[in-house]
């Protein structure tokens, strides 16, 4: 006679075994729906390149950037100025983004980011001055 224990164990037993069972078809399933994501890309590359049209990935980009050039461009900028430093407007003019909201907002993120690591200040008359 079995008692409740060993019934137990032998229930867990089976449970962990459906259980790994699923898993790996599960991994299958995943393994197989890749390889066919891969193979629509692979055919849609090829009716675009048959088509003559450049996949989005592999055009050049026109205003791209390395990350962190915007700090360095206002960096490069202050250390161009007297000490007095630069006024926000100022600054996006010298850098040549006045009047480009996305490059304006970039360069306003740029100059917290650099207050807030310690490179940049902002001085009596609230310019931005290299700390």
């Amino acid at each position: 006679m079995i008692d409740f224990a060993q019934y137990m164990d032998q229930e867990r037993a089976r449970i962990y075994g459906e259980r790994d069972a699923l898993l790996e078809r599960k991994i299958e399933i995943e393994t197989q729906l890749t390889q066919l994501d891969r193979d629509m890309q692979a055919i849609d590359a090829y009716a675009a390149a048959k088509a003559g049209k450049i996949p989005a990935a592999h055009r050049p980009h026109q205003n791209q950037r390395r990350p962190g050039s915007r700090r360095s461009a206002i960096v490069d900028a202050l250390r161009q100025v007297p000490l007095e430093g630069l006024a926000r407007g100022e600054l996006l003019e010298t850098i040549g983004v006045k009047g480009d909201k996305s490059g304006e907002m970039a360069v306003s993120n740029a100059l917290t980011a650099l207050i807030k690591n310690g490179t940049l200040a902002r001085n009596e008359g609230r310019k931005y001055v290299l700390a």
